[in-house]
């Protein structure tokens, strides 16, 4: 815990969880304030999780959850209200403690003088000069100049930033590059299914961030608030403005917990379990082992999510470690999907149906999950068939797991670079943005219709580095990108059916037929998943080593 005095009644602090509780009631705090929404972050605890252990501390709590990145002025009046009305000493806190700063810093703005302001925010530690040019502006942050500038501005620093940044400084070492993440903690989320089904611990999936940030590049920790393409800006927390050369956009998509009314307020209890979070994906396989008869939910929201096989891979491996104890024959399992077909590419189907057949599992199409009551063990999908007029259906459960609706960050949507639907508006084959030649975006981010996985980020992150040295040097773009995605499908333990595809579904082995059948369950395949792709995640595709992975060739110059 990181608690940063800014006044004797007003403190900050990066986000915090139920177990330090404690330790701010002896700190002698009254109060907390949440200024981070909930579901920002695959490691973050809700808010209400929160509250309870601060009202059983007989500590106040109060949630004016903010936007990364994007103070409005409604949001500073919700947070002045709160402190008013909250008793002293308070402690507000979000990601990084900088959007409670900057609330504090506008709110204050009003009463004491801004070098006051800028005096204690910087004692601090944080950094609120951007908020006193754009209290000087009228309200609005110039970026006509910045506050730094670089060649290559990266913005996420998930699989695709720090692959593409690694991929860059590979081709050109000179390049001055900046990653902008406000995260401390980067993850290994495909090693999720496998905490969930009992195989790797959670710790194995996590590493710092400042450990795999490549040598030489910087790294920005902060929210991105907005774009200002036309002036080659980035607005970030604080109203601080990074200025580029060019830009690479790949935050990822935001886990959209909250379109699913009552999911929040029972994740982590009452049987209700997600591999989409890092801290429930454990939870999982405790379900799993506790469970001995009853009902058995697997949900799939609609399209688009990430690793679109995730779904399935956990009420696969549940269903084999019923079979393995012998409980299956006691155990309801449904997949509810939103979707129509078990999964998007046909040749994958067959052996897929045959573990649905194996563990007596029914597949429910259309089914679009819409609430949860946890404490009820019920939950509500609106069934939508072809043709046919929608129906509410309830279905009570014994375990769930989630996998929840997916959009673009808020921060993507509203600006210039996204298309109608959100998300980053790219070239299928180039990934540079339609509009502004000198943005590019990788990753789940970005609208190329290819299945949204690390092993796509793996091939997209050379594609955009070549194509950026290209553009440097003022040559025609030789690399393209052919929708390559890989989804590792855990039918069993000990056996996977790899599915490699590209755009169209057209499959994309990257072995020989002879050597590794990806239509068919394999042992080699389930070694690959458990025993190299980890290492080759963090020791080849997070350092700009390209194992298969390099780019393909263009096929027509895009000038």
């Amino acid at each position: 815990m990181d608690i940063r005095k800014i006044t004797d009644k007003t403190s900050v602090s990066p986000q915090i969880t139920a177990q330090d509780i404690a330790a701010i009631k002896d700190a002698g705090f009254r109060a907390i304030i949440c200024n981070r929404p909930d579901g920002e972050g695959a490691d973050q605890p809700s808010f209400e999780e929160i509250e309870v252990a601060a009202n059983a501390a007989g500590i106040k709590a109060r949630y004016v959850p903010v936007q990364t990145g994007l103070v409005k002025d409604e949001d500073v009046t919700g947070f002045g209200a709160a402190l008013d009305d909250l008793p002293r000493p308070v402690l507000a806190y979000c990601r990084t403690g900088t959007r409670s700063a900057t609330l504090w810093s506008f709110y204050e703005s009003a009463k004491r003088p801004m070098s006051d302001i800028l005096a204690a925010t910087k004692t601090a530690g944080y950094d609120m000069n951007g908020v006193a040019r754009r209290i000087a502006n009228g309200g609005k942050t110039p970026t006509d100049t910045g506050d730094a500038k670089y060649d290559v501005v990266i913005v996420g620093g998930g699989a695709g930033g720090v692959s593409v940044a690694a991929s860059l400084q590979s081709r050109q070492s000179d390049l001055s590059i900046a990653i902008i993440d406000p995260a401390d903690i980067h993850y290994y989320q495909p090693g999720w299914t496998m905490v969930g089904g009992g195989i790797f611990e959670a710790s194995q999936t996590a590493k710092t961030m400042g450990s795999l940030i490549p040598r030489g590049v910087k790294w920005i920790q902060a929210g991105v608030a907005a774009f200002e393409p036309a002036n080659n800006a980035v607005i970030l927390d604080g109203c601080r403005v990074v200025k580029y050369d060019r830009l690479v956009v790949c935050p990822g998509l935001k886990l959209d917990w909250n379109a699913v009314e009552g999911l929040e307020e029972t994740l982590g209890r009452n049987g209700v379990t997600s591999n989409y979070r890092y801290d429930l994906a454990p939870y999982t396989w405790q379900l799993v082992q506790e469970l001995k008869e009853g009902r058995a939910l697997f949900t799939q929201p609609p399209m688009p999510i990430k690793c679109a096989g995730a779904p399935q891979k956990a009420m696969y491996l549940s269903g084999d470690a019923w079979f393995r104890n012998g409980r299956l024959k006691d155990i309801d399992i449904q997949f509810m999907n939103a979707g129509g077909v078990l999964f998007g590419v046909k040749d994958y189907v067959p052996a897929l149906q045959k573990y649905i057949d194996k563990y007596d599992a029914k597949l429910n199409f259309f089914h679009n999950l819409v609430s949860v009551d946890g404490a009820a063990r019920q939950a509500t999908f609106e069934v939508a068939k072809p043709e046919t007029e929608p129906q509410i259906v309830r279905v009570g459960f014994e375990m769930m797991h989630v996998c929840p609706p997916q959009v673009a960050p808020d921060f993507i949507r509203v600006s210039p670079l996204a298309d109608a639907a959100g998300w980053v508006d790219v070239d299928q084959v180039t990934l540079r943005h339609k509009s502004f030649d000198n943005i590019w975006s990788l990753g789940d981010v970005m609208n190329a219709p290819n299945a949204k996985t690390a092993a796509a980020a793996r091939k997209q992150a050379p594609t955009v580095a070549e194509n950026i040295v290209a553009d440097i040097a003022g040559r025609s773009f030789t690399a393209a990108y052919d929708g390559y995605g890989s989804c590792p499908l855990t039918v069993e333990r000990g056996k996977i059916v790899l599915a490699e595809f590209g755009y169209g579904g057209v499959l994309k082995p990257s072995f020989p037929t002879a050597f590794l059948d990806g239509t068919k369950p394999s042992r080699l395949a389930w070694f690959l998943k458990e025993k190299m792709l980890p290492p080759i995640y963090w020791k080849a595709m997070l350092k700009g080593k390209e194992w298969m992975a390099k780019p393909e060739k263009l096929g027509v110059s895009v000038d």
